[in-house]
């Protein structure tokens, strides 16, 4: 069964910049939904980007576009968010999912209710 870690975060000024990888173990990513999701104190996890690995297919959130990009790796079984431009309101613990393939949308499946598949997080502090 396919699992998914996180790793990358760490303390980071504002303006900074920051990449966030997602590694498969048992598994690849082909035919799958990866998304990175975000959750800050005292907040509900949420949507940051997502990518439908065979058809290439992207979604932001708007808190992200312009900023972040998510990529991929097939040799490397890894999904990367770059994040720049980084502001103290991107801190949080930013989690990798995964989901099998489904004809949704991207954008459509960029919710945490539509992944089963998730990892540890990671910390992102962005000090001011």
């Amino acid at each position: 069964q396919l699992q998914v870690v996180e790793s990358g975060g760490r303390l980071v000024q504002s303006g900074g910049s920051l990449r966030l990888s997602c590694t498969a173990f048992g598994g690849n990513f082909d035919y799958y939904t990866i998304g990175w999701f975000r959750q800050a104190p005292g907040k509900e996890r949420e949507g940051v980007s997502c990518m439908k690995s065979s058809e290439g297919s992207t979604f932001y959130a708007d808190s992200a576009k312009g900023r972040f990009t998510i990529s991929i790796d097939n040799a490397k079984n890894t999904v990367y968010l770059q994040m720049n431009s980084l502001k103290p309101e991107d801190t949080a613990v930013y989690y990798c999912a995964a989901e099998p393939w489904a004809m949704d949308t991207v954008w459509s499946m960029c919710v945490r209710s539509r992944f089963r598949t998730w990892g540890q997080g990671t910390q992102v502090t962005i000090s001011s």
